[in-house]
């Protein structure tokens, strides 16, 4: 008997979807809380009018195929029939061998034979001509629905856009912003009004400031966690903060770093990838030179580290920022800074416990934080989340959020004395900007600056930042329980 026969296939299928028999889904994935993602999926997945397939992308651990359960868990709570519900993960060896085709058939042919059915697809760039199967079933079975994670980003949207124009619409399932961690940890919190929103502080009076930044004082004291493992939901939830970092090493770095990416990109000798890796962990948050990483890792070609920076991308290991010019001209040549997608990840590989109490690693800790929050939450929109050098100093701005006819400008200054100067880029520029952004760390360093350009700039400690940015994220989204 070969190996992908049906009556193989289908015992994983029937291992995969326990809810066949019971009618429902295993308790551990059951009460969980919901990301952001899962109701942005949901609302494609059960749009009365267009149908799209909804593909959730994202590293290792992030949720993705939680999300996935939790979707099926919402279809049987609404009534559907459990065998019109078939979960495929291509992780499984077995079904890695199988093409999605004969998948398909053992489905339909022992579970349920219509067409109209709910098609859960995980980690689908490990499955042959996925992209050209998902088209057959869009175009072939008009009252099917489908739903896929993978997590490759640039891999999935460019054979989407080649045959799923149309059809797919890429989810992004970020690591845990600081406001989901706040929610999945149960942790004590002030309500707030669904409204508040950073640029409303700046009408704030001194008593109303106040009033606010101390109703979210208490947060401050969860902030340091999260920065360490906080990231990702089934490690957050652990009480071993040691043995968290040593998996996300394991199962986030090194299955990305040595079997994820060798395996999508044809790549022999992981060494080199991993130099690289390592190398970026330690200029998180700075600008880089390929030319100078190739010097500094001897042996190691300019093209190379090109690629194999693009295929982190395409990972979801890292971000990357790029220069926007205020004055709205091209900038050529232009690098560009890094951040790994989550501190946490991080900390975990350079495993230095002292980078929680020295200023300048704590600097760049929070600056990598603060960024992918704001790449997580504009990402749906036209815009761009990049930095700003400019004038015969090269003076910096960290972030900047440049949108059709906005921009805010966000500086990151994490340490005691959080001063912005009339010679810092950020108060020269603040007047090209609708919004100019201090981020400080003191819970107490708040405030309104005032500026010669007459704009001023808003002060706000980096733990408020985060968990306002996520409030306004939770309540930008609608019909949620």
């Amino acid at each position: 008997m070969r190996i992908t026969s049906q009556e193989n296939i289908l015992k994983v299928l029937n291992a995969y979807n326990p809810w066949w028999k019971t009618g429902a889904l295993r308790s551990e994935y059951q009460r969980m809380y919901k990301r952001f993602a899962f109701y942005e999926a949901m609302k494609i997945l059960m749009h009365e009018s267009i149908r799209r397939t909804a593909i959730l992308t994202g590293t290792r651990r992030v949720g993705k195929t939680t999300i996935q359960y939790q979707m099926i868990e919402e279809l049987l709570r609404t009534g559907v029939k459990p065998q019109r519900i078939v979960y495929i993960s291509f992780d499984h060896p077995l079904l890695k061998l199988s093409s999605l085709n004969d998948v398909l058939e053992c489905y339909h042919a022992n579970i349920h034979w219509d067409d109209d059915c709910y098609y859960f697809l995980d980690e689908v760039q490990y499955a042959t001509d996925w992209d050209r199967w998902i088209k057959i079933i869009y175009d072939t079975k008009p009252t099917s629905r489908m739903v896929a994670t993978g997590s490759a980003s640039p891999v999935l949207r460019k054979r989407a856009a080649e045959s799923g124009a149309g059809r797919w619409t890429i989810v992004q399932v970020p690591t845990l912003s600081f406001y989901e961690y706040c929610e999945i940890l149960n942790i004590p919190r002030p309500d707030l009004a669904p409204d508040i929103r950073l640029t409303h502080l700046l009408r704030y009076d001194t008593r109303e400031m106040t009033s606010l930044m101390n109703r979210l004082s208490d947060l401050q004291r969860h902030f340091n966690r999260y920065l360490t493992v906080g990231g990702f939901p089934e490690l957050a939830l652990a009480s071993d903060d040691y043995m968290a970092q040593h998996v996300m090493r394991e199962d986030v770095v090194d299955k990305v770093l040595k079997r994820d990416i060798p395996s999508l990109y044809g790549i022999r000798n992981t060494t080199e990838l991993e130099r690289i890796f390592l190398y970026l962990c330690y200029c998180s948050s700075n600008i880089i030179s390929v030319e100078t990483i190739a010097r500094e890792l001897n042996g190691v070609s300019r093209a190379t580290v090109e690629e194999y920076i693009s295929y982190m991308e395409s990972a979801n290991l890292i971000y990357r920022s790029y220069p926007v010019d205020l004055s709205g001209r091209l900038i050529l040549k232009a690098m560009s800074k890094i951040y790994i997608s989550d501190a946490a990840i991080r900390n975990a590989v350079l495993m230095d416990d002292r980078h929680m109490t020295d200023p300048v690693q704590m600097g760049i800790i929070v600056e990598t934080a603060v960024y992918k929050h704001l790449a997580a939450f504009y990402y749906q929109n036209a815009t761009a989340v990049g930095y700003f050098r400019g004038g015969k100093k090269g003076n910096e701005i960290d972030i900047v959020v440049d949108r059709p006819r906005w921009k805010a400008l966000i500086e990151i200054k994490y340490r005691e004395n959080a001063e912005i100067k009339e010679k810092d880029a950020l108060y020269q520029h603040a007047g090209d900007a609708s919004l100019a952004i201090v981020v400080t760390k003191r819970a107490t360093d708040f405030g309104v600056n005032p500026t010669k350009t007459g704009k001023d700039i808003l002060r706000i400690p980096a733990f408020c930042f985060l968990y306002l940015l996520g409030n306004a994220e939770k309540h930008g989204y609608k019909n949620r329980e």
